[in-house]
């Protein structure tokens, strides 16, 4: 086997294993559950191990190479016009073949999949012409930031409140395993192009304003749209009695999801094609490569697509149902922080943020300071969502005071922690979010008779803030540690002066 593949797999096999394992601890003691019913769900776990795996590896060979093809050449040839209509529909393909957001349309029973998905894209896809459109300009990230979250703000106020959570998730979901690779790649190869000392941080920020336009976007569908009028119910499981039964809605469910994914990728597909035939950017063995790459791809998105919404999803949301109708719901809430911090610890992406901090800071700012960091906030996060689903209080009592820090904390850190700090909350609420803990807090809010869409959503909106606070806070720790040691660095040259003048 490929050794790359090899290394993938055993990543998503530790992305996967604590909620299983979790799972399994609560089936057996506070949410006893049929055997079968854990078959199905052990099924679906291997189907979204092997299915994660190969798709890692997919956007890996493919995706990132083509974002920085694009970025890098259309940068060289002074095409500013092409670069932005290319950033813009790039932008709509890539997101539109995002496992995560198709996860999430499919548990928003109040708009049609084909409409949220289509909405999302073309806010990822405007907002993505806005990012480049800031590198070229120079345009400081704190300050975009702090305008477009004002007017995200405001215009909240003219969105059902019921329909929020569902736009604050679908920015945190937009910024998966498919785009993230596609988007950092794309700012790598536009700041490359760049020879000024600002040019390595402003390659981060690309992934924060394209979580901006979802939100947007999703808020004006809230407005169209009647999110509380849909009937929200348990997925049913199909009884299982033979080993064959496990895999029988499995093999039945490969066909749909099979063509479903080859509609998403074909565009994706076509404009790398596009791209190459008129460019001849790549070598031949890098054409092969890429080539391979999409196989994967598509191998890996049917598997995942699979596993989450026969097996995962659906157990993950009966779990949440069977605890909040026992006597031991209130253990939610702490039950939550233990998934929130096995959720960040088993991140592989989480782990490159963290080396990637420790080398920007030289070591003042440690691997093991951030992952204890991240570890805390987003437990507490998830922990927060459980209570937002058994009691029912606004999401906005938590996000504006929380993105008011962030945006205030921004002023005081240095740029590159800004735009690392945002970034990092599409890193954050990776596959594992969108998978299970959303399922867990519906099934949760449906057994507690609360308003699925104003209550269980808004999971994935409370990880992808949590990483912007405490990374900030990372960052305010390196500028005074920075200061201490520049302060004893000149108190020392200074005796070593005064010694020499004597």
């Amino acid at each position: 086997m490929n050794e790359k593949l090899k290394e993938k797999l055993r990543e998503s096999l530790v992305s996967v294993l604590p909620i299983t394992l979790i799972m399994l601890l609560l089936s057996l003691s506070f949410a006893p559950m049929e055997v079968g019913t854990v078959a199905v769900f052990l099924t679906g776990a291997v189907s979204l191990i092997i299915g994660m795996g190969f798709f890692q590896l997919g956007a890996e060979t493919a995706m990132t190479p083509f974002g920085q093809g694009i970025g890098t050449y259309l940068t060289k040839r002074n095409r500013p016009r092409l670069l932005l209509l290319c950033a813009f529909l790039m932008g709509m393909l890539i997101t539109v073949a995002e496992p995560d957001l198709q996860v999430l349309a499919n548990q928003v029973a109040s708009i049609p999949n084909a409409v949220l998905i289509l909405s999302v894209a073309a806010g990822v896809g405007l907002f993505l012409t806005l990012a480049v459109l800031r590198i070229a300009k120079k345009i400081p990230l704190a300050r975009m930031l702090l305008l477009l979250y004002a007017a995200l703000f405001l215009l909240s106020t003219a969105t059902p409140s019921a329909f929020l959570a569902v736009a604050f998730d679908a920015g945190g979901v937009t910024t998966g395993p498919m785009t993230v690779p596609f988007i950092m790649a794309l700012g790598v190869g536009l700041a490359a192009v760049r020879t000024d000392r600002d040019s390595a941080s402003d390659s981060f920020g690309l992934i924060a304003l394209c979580s901006v336009g979802p939100i947007m976007t999703v808020m004006l569908l809230g407005i169209l749209y009647h999110p509380t009028e849909a009937a929200y119910n348990l997925a049913e499981i199909a009884p299982v009695v033979t080993t064959r039964d496990v895999l029988q809605p499995f093999l039945s469910a490969l066909p749909q999801y099979a063509g479903e994914v080859a509609v998403s990728l074909l565009p994706v597909i076509l404009l790398f094609v596009f791209f190459e035939a008129v460019t001849r950017y790549y070598r031949r063995h890098e054409v092969r490569k890429m080539v391979i790459g999409f196989v994967y791809t598509y191998i890996g998105l049917l598997l995942f697509l699979t596993g989450v919404n026969v097996g995962f999803a659906p157990v993950g949301s009966l779990l949440g149902h069977t605890m909040a109708e026992g006597r031991f719901y209130w253990l939610l809430p702490l039950i939550g922080a233990v998934i929130g911090c096995s959720i960040v610890r088993a991140e592989p992406a989480v782990h490159v943020l963290n080396l990637q901090v420790e080398e920007i800071t030289g070591g003042t700012v440690t691997r093991r300071q951030m992952n204890l960091a991240l570890s805390v906030s987003i437990a507490c996060a998830v922990s927060l969502a459980m209570l937002r689903a058994m009691l029912g209080f606004s999401l906005y009592w938590i996000l504006l005071p929380g993105y008011s820090l962030a945006l205030l904390l921004s002023r005081f850190v240095p740029p590159v922690f800004v735009g690392i700090a945002f970034d990092s909350g599409g890193v954050a609420s990776g596959p594992m979010t969108s998978t299970f803990l959303l399922p867990l807090s519906i099934g949760v809010c449906i057994a507690l008779g609360g308003n699925v869409v104003s209550d269980a959503f808004g999971v994935i909106a409370l990880v992808a803030l949590a990483p912007l606070i405490s990374i900030q806070i990372m960052g305010i720790r390196y500028t005074v540690k920075t200061r201490q040691q520049a302060a004893k660095t000149a108190i020392s040259e200074q005796i070593v002066d005064l010694e020499e003048d004597l």
